[in-house]
């Protein structure tokens, strides 16, 4: 029985179909539910896609081994821009694009041997998704957690959709990267600002999460106490009031001037000018992201207009439109204190503004503290003490909270304003003027208004008729489509055109995974049992947008009541894996410019014709650059074990993996190595103590291991367990004992192989039925341990002594020991010290 994979793999698979064993079934026994996020079908799978399912196959099998009813599901991320970008640039429908793609990398992903449940199978965009999609919405607007209103959004002027904020990466489209402009429109919102403190507070709960992940979704949300005031305007009396929100109220006393967002009230008002007009036109060509504002130059039009101070009512401010405020940020104005923040001071140099500091350096006098101020802004930790020249309390020298503080109380016991905290979170925009995503289940009616469609009428599908020849959203100029019955009053009504951001799609999809086939978003039996997802694992880069709006969502469908309230937070442990690189090859042009060529044209750094190649050293796979490897060809050359022994063997799990073609080809001796020691097990039965205290300390090691993600170091022990049945002179039942253990151990990563030893050893079954194996607490015991001599930095020898020796005899022992004598030449060490259990060091 040769080691033959592409033989033995799909064998394995259809025995493990054939016999449903990785059909999630709700039962008695404890639930474990290990989830990936799934893929975009772009048409392709990719090697981080091979890391990434692999990592949570090992755990959904060694789970399963250990006694749990497993959930281990797959589905398809599958409405957005790329397919319609696709019919657009290729000619037929995203539908068929879609489909089209999930059907190949499905067939791309099977022969991984990947433990899932593909009988709970779905895409995003099937309609039975649609549907309850749909329902959901209807369900969270009955509840009042959607709304619709006008805003200013992100306007990507190539993809003719909106953006998020989230979205808008250095003022461009996060795809189409096109200069983002504001626009306003009526847009729906869910109203995940609600959900602020909360979302907030219970990061601090989230353990098995990534501390970087908690704090950067801490940041975002991103909580402030400040200070809520009004200035009063100079005769302006349709707008007797400008309300202004800082987090520094402490700097009030430096204030220079106030500056309002083009999108202000006041700021349209004074439209009727043409100038102003102008101004505020260029000015909304910038996104509404922080990015975009803080990128841009920054630019202002002084109005005409004063507001009082509220401390002194003869001291008045210029008022200015700014293209750096927005609207959407605190209340759409804000004061500038130049001395103390650097855009203000870039804007008070730029149109010769005051600059008056209200704090300095410790000890400094006013005067001193202005001129500190008057090239560039001092800008302190909040934390760090200063001494204020301008302040609101008796102490001079504090602290920016304590001063922070005082301002606050000063203004309540005054009565110009109130202290406020605030959120950086801003609700969810969701209305997206595109085709290819789920509609928004609702009609516009002229005697009734904005109406919810019946659940009956559910779901509303896209049209198939539509075509992508002209910009802009299909379903506005689809003659039919829109035509619609008022659910309340039976007239004709409008369809709702806007269709939803991907990202909610992907914001409920662990729900569903509970009961895909339920007429209802979830079955609640289904729900209580399943929820929460045990072990989600991802990117780094969805840290922000996708699980943030999941944690809303299951809040969300919490209250709507179909969550157990257990699911408010759906991700109980999170896991975020390292990329996989490759060098990158390339040689240079007539001009010096890159030509980059696939890895499997280049052999010992040159090409076919002998012309050398440039490497760059763990890049990012990209097609652009050619450094990608297809998992298609690496599972027909060598196996899926191959490949996923690969990819859980290079490193740590969190860190990046180079993809290397001698890694590969080592990984398959190996692999190739097991079959052999299991081929060759013997007849006569003959026993060795110290192989059956190696396979018990393996279990040990290894369930430690993957219970800690750390596969490498299970990979790791899993080689010395092959090293000591290649030693060992064990034969028989013995031998093949431990080969049986070896199989079990090996199930989670590559389970082809381990069904193979697990035959040839004798095991009963499949060896993915197998229970996880439990090591002998005696064989645990270790009589002796062997510690590494290093000899000034260098290894040299080691020694074995009995565990538990008293440090001075392991001394007398290393100074006896031959190779320490030799490199002593008869001198006394300067140090010798012992790590007990580790190594000794010698220093010479």
């Amino acid at each position: 029985m040769p080691y033959d994979p592409a033989n033995s793999e799909p064998r394995w698979q259809q025995a493990w179909d054939e016999a449903g064993t990785f059909r999630a079934v709700r039962d008695e026994r404890p639930k474990y539910y290990v989830l990936e996020m799934f893929p975009y079908p772009s048409g392709r799978i990719h090697m981080g896609h091979v890391r990434n399912y692999t990592m949570g196959d090992v755990v959904a099998r060694y789970k399963r081994a250990q006694g749990f009813s497993v959930l281990h599901p797959m589905g398809w991320d599958a409405f957005g821009m790329p397919a319609e970008n696709a019919a657009m640039e290729q000619g037929g429908h995203p539908r068929d694009w879609t489909y089209a793609n999930i059907a190949t990398m499905r067939d791309q992903l099977k022969p991984l041997g990947l433990s899932i449940d593909w009988s709970r199978e779905f895409a995003t965009c099937d309609d039975g998704y649609v549907a309850q999609q749909q329902a959901l919405f209807l369900d969270m607007l009955e509840a009042g957690l959607i709304y619709r209103k006008a805003a200013v959004v992100n306007w990507d002027p190539v993809d003719m959709t909106v953006l998020a904020n989230e979205q808008v990466i250095d003022g461009k489209g996060w795809r189409s990267n096109a200069p983002v402009e504001r626009r306003e429109l009526t847009q729906w919102f869910f109203r995940i600002s609600d959900y602020a403190d909360e979302l907030l507070t219970s990061l601090d709960g989230l353990d098995g999460w990534p501390e970087k992940v908690r704090l950067m979704q801490a940041n975002w949300i991103g909580r402030s106490r400040g200070l809520q005031f009004r200035f009063d305007t100079v005769n302006v009396p349709d707008v007797p009031q400008i309300e202004v929100y800082t987090t520094r109220p402490d700097t009030l006393l430096g204030a220079s001037f106030v500056a309002i967002s083009p999108d202000h009230p006041l700021a349209r008002s004074l439209e009727a000018d043409a100038g102003v007009a102008a101004f505020n036109a260029a000015a909304r060509k910038l996104g509404t992201s922080e990015e975009a504002v803080e990128t841009a130059e920054k630019l202002g039009l002084d109005t005409g207009i004063r507001v009082r101070h509220p401390l002194d009512p003869d001291w008045q401010l210029p008022v200015w439109i700014a293209n750096f405020v927005l609207m959407d940020y605190g209340t759409g104005a804000i004061f500038g204190s130049p001395a103390h923040d650097q855009r203000d001071h870039d804007f008070a140099v730029k149109y010769g503004l005051p600059i008056r500091a209200t704090f300095g350096k410790p000890g400094m006098t006013k005067a001193e503290a202005d001129a500190l101020v008057a090239a560039e802004p001092f800008v302190p930790l909040k934390s760090e003490p200063v001494t204020y020249v301008r302040g609101f309390s008796g102490e001079a020298d504090q602290t920016g909270e304590a001063a922070v503080a005082a301002a606050i109380d000063h203004a309540e016991a005054a009565g110009y304003g109130e202290g406020v905290t605030k959120y950086r979170l801003r609700d969810w925009g969701i209305s997206r003027q595109r085709y290819w995503g789920c509609p928004i289940p609702v009609v516009h009616c002229r005697k009734c208004g904005t109406v919810p469609e019946a659940k009956a009428n559910l779901p509303v599908l896209l049209p198939r008729d539509v075509t992508f020849d002209v910009p802009g959203n299909p379903l506005d100029r689809h003659p039919t489509w829109r035509q619609a019955t008022c659910p309340r009053c039976g007239g004709e009504a409008r369809r709702e055109t806007d269709t939803m951001d991907t990202f909610v799609d992907s914001s409920w999809y662990y729900a569903r995974f509970t009961a895909p086939h339920a007429q209802t978003p979830t079955d609640r039996a289904d729900a209580d049992y399943w929820m929460n997802v045990d072990q989600y694992i991802g990117g780094i880069e969805h840290a922000i947008l996708h699980l943030l709006y999941s944690r809303f969502f299951a809040r969300a469908m919490v209250r709507t009541g179909h969550l157990p309230e257990k699911s408010a937070e759906p991700f109980a442990a999170l896991f975020t894996q390292g990329m996989v690189t490759h060098e990158i090859y390339l040689t240079r042009d007539d001009r010096g410019r890159p030509v980059y060529h696939l890895p499997e044209d280049v052999r010992d750094g040159k090409l076919a014709d002998g012309t050398p190649v440039e490497v760059i050293p763990s890049a990012k796979m990209s097609k652009s650059k050619k450094n990608v490897v297809d998992p298609v060809n690496i599972v027909q050359s060598f196996g899926a074990d191959t490949a996923r022994w690969f990819m859980l063997s290079d490193s740590p799990p969190e860190r990046d993996v180079e993809w290397t073609a001698s890694g590969a080809e080592a990984a398959a001796k190996f692999l190739a190595r097991v079959h052999r020691l299991a081929e060759e097990t013997g007849a006569e039965d003959r026993e060795d103590a110290d192989l059956t205290r190696s396979a018990h300390r393996a279990i040990d090691e290894v369930t430690r291991a993957i219970e800690g993600f750390a596969f490498n170091k299970a990979v790791a022990k899993l080689y010395e367990l092959a090293n000591a049945i290649g030693r060992s002179q064990a034969s028989g039942e013995p031998r093949r004992a431990v080969l049986r253990i070896a199989a079990q151990l090996l199930a989670p990563m590559v389970p082809h192989l381990a069904e193979d030893v697990w035959k040839l050893s004798g095991g009963t079954g499949l060896a993915v039925d197998a229970p996880w194996p439990i090591p002998d607490p005696a064989a645990l015991v270790q009589d002796s341990v062997t510690l590494p001599i290093q000899i000034n930095g260098k290894r040299r020898g080691e020694i074995t002594v009995p565990a538990g020796m008293a440090q001075a005899e392991i001394e007398q022992a290393v100074l006896a020991d031959e190779a320490v004598r030799r490199h002593l030449n008869g001198q006394a060490p300067r140090k010798l010290i012992v790590v007990p259990g580790r190594i000794v060091n010698v220093v010479a």
